[in-house]
């Protein structure tokens, strides 16, 4: 039986307090995420039960009650304590997904810290323009990417502690670096929880825009209440799923709905870190028997790219529910899914800024390949006239996405940017940056992004962010950065410089910037292709306008360009 009923009966009788009820908090009292990812489900009598099993990239398999959970939890958080950290300090998560990332996640927030998950690829500058911009008080990583924070390290003076969770004990600890190791480490029985509220700070997420650096999104204990009756009614988690969200933590899929969502659920959950292949991820399905899987277009993409036949070399009869985030769906993807695994991936739209998902397709509600769906009961969505921010009067026109504000997950700040985060409202409206239509039924069909901001594979690259690491190379004089399409990720980065005096284009040339900004950037932000030009489209105020490069890579219309400077 599914969670979600009819949506139209959960549409007409929808309030956040159904969440508040099932989860035992009432307006006013104490509410830690991490406790109720945690404590609260040991204390329902659910101690013994799987929470975690995790796959390592060599195969190695731990798996986690959620009683080991729990003292794990405790560990890490007393271990913090002892360090200093207070509460509302941030402590950056820089790991791979190893268990001390998911556990550690919900540690900070014991204590009543603010958790910072960020990839591990990033280089040692995007680490750093986070790192500072936070404020970060302390970094837990691995010993293979201390490195990069050694590299750095005399320009965060606030930052006074690096974790090595997988030290070997041998080496010499270098500079503010601590070791902590949570197998070797005495279980803490009790922690005392810090007394979070509904509005205390938990979470930091940056997100990239156009221009200007990275933004940290602000998000609160409150958000719960969200992630909680989203995932329940949209990804249909049930008691007895084997939950398998593809997400990395550095993502704030992979927090919301590969940490906080599946726990505070009481869902046994499975992370598998190694790297992509259909092979692979066919196996784990298979051998852990996931009913629930919660993926990327890129991915599912890909999987479509490896074929039909590789499905049938395995069992995946198990599962009973998929769901896609991360950007739009294209509707073959629906279909090609419906095809081979028997059911489609159902879409969800939302965004880092939101906290949870807003708009989206439903079990037992109708598919229609290739749109987004209808919004979550609770959520006020509306396709607005750029011009005005006013609704559009009738069905079938392109407008800006708008939300209602007021719901419980939704950012509260850009952390030290306040007049970017009033930049997003509008008349009354949340602005997403999106473009989309809305049909006569209701639901909502994506047609393109409104900002420059790059959609790889579901993670969001900011432009600015790539050029500013071009124009650190030598001979660079001038960068810009937009989008191409790509077939697989849908969209990746293309390069397109002019030299300074002295330097001429040259495939060793292109080969040398690249090597030297691999070092900067995270791969997901790195170029697929680099062009030469003499020199970039400009303004006549000297600004740069990227929409012509981006125009001519989709065999767009250029449209007015009266106000560029003359060749």
């Amino acid at each position: 039986m599914s969670n979600i009923g009819s949506y139209d009966e959960r549409l007409g009788n929808f309030s956040w307090s159904i969440s508040e009820k099932e989860l035992g908090y009432k307006p006013g009292d104490v509410i830690n995420i991490g406790w109720y990812c945690s404590d609260r489900v040991c204390q329902m009598g659910k101690a013994s039960k799987l929470a975690l099993i995790h796959e390592g990239f060599s195969g190695v398999e731990r798996r986690y009650t959620y009683n080991d959970i729990r003292l794990a939890s405790n560990t890490i958080g007393a271990f913090l304590r002892g360090l200093g950290i207070r509460n509302e300090d941030r402590v950056c998560l820089f790991m791979d997904k190893i268990p001390e990332l998911y556990i550690g996640f919900l540690a900070i927030l014991k204590i009543g810290a603010i958790a910072q998950p960020l990839f591990s690829a990033f280089g040692d500058e995007s680490l750093y323009v986070r790192l500072s911009d936070a404020g970060t008080t302390a970094v837990i990583t691995q010993k293979k990417h201390a490195p990069k924070i050694k590299k750095i390290l005399e320009r965060l003076p606030h930052l006074k502690h690096i974790i090595i969770v997988d030290h070997d004990g041998k080496t010499p600890l270098r500079e503010r670096e601590v070791a902590f190791s949570l197998t070797e480490a005495k279980p803490v029985e009790t922690l005392e929880i810090f007394e979070t509220k509904a509005e205390s700070p938990s979470v930091f997420h940056y997100t990239s825009g156009t221009t200007g650096q990275p933004k940290g999104v602000r998000h609160v204990h409150y958000s719960l209440i969200s992630q909680y009756l989203t995932a329940k009614w949209v990804l249909d988690l049930r008691e007895d799923d084997i939950y398998w969200c593809t997400a990395d933590p550095g993502w704030v899929t992979g927090t919301s709905y590969g940490i906080i969502a599946p726990f505070c659920l009481g869902i046994t959950q499975c992370v598998l870190d190694a790297g992509f292949s259909a092979e692979a991820w066919y196996r784990f399905i298979e051998k852990y028997k996931i009913t629930m899987w919660y993926s990327a277009p890129t991915a599912i993409r890909s999987l479509m790219k490896a074929g039909d036949e590789i499905v049938k070399r395995f069992d995946l009869s198990s599962l009973r529910h998929l769901a896609s985030v991360g950007e739009p769906l294209n509707s073959e993807a629906v279909v090609w899914s419906q095809r081979v695994f028997g059911r489609p991936f159902l879409d969800t739209y939302w965004q880092t800024e939101t906290g949870c998902i807003v708009i989206s397709n439903y079990p037992g509600m109708e598919v229609r390949p290739g749109s987004m769906g209808k919004p979550f009961p609770g959520i006020t969505a509306a396709i607005l006239n750029p011009s005005t921010y006013e609704p559009h009067s009738s069905y079938g026109k392109i407008g800006l996405i708008g939300l209602r504000p007021g719901w419980p997950s939704m950012m509260r700040s850009y952390w030290n940017n306040e007049a970017a985060f009033q930049g997003k409202h509008r008349n009354g409206w949340y602005l997403t940056g999106d473009r989309a239509r809305m049909d006569k039924d209701g639901y909502f069909w994506f047609v393109g992004r409104d900002d420059d901001v790059i959609n790889t594979g579901g993670h969001l690259v900011s432009p600015f962010e790539v050029e500013s690491a071009l124009l650190s190379h030598p001979a660079v004089a001038e960068s810009a950065v937009v989008s191409k399409p790509d077939p697989i990720n849908l969209e990746v980065v293309k390069a397109f410089v002019s030299l300074k005096p002295g330097f001429e284009p040259s495939k060793d040339l292109e080969l040398e910037i690249m090597n030297f900004i691999r070092k900067k950037l995270s791969p997901l932000a790195m170029p697929q292709e680099m062009a030469f030009f003499k020199s970039l489209p400009k303004t006549r105020s000297g600004k740069l306008v990227r929409r012509i490069l981006h125009a001519k890579e989709w065999g767009e219309e250029i449209g007015d360009t009266s106000t560029l400077e003359d060749d």
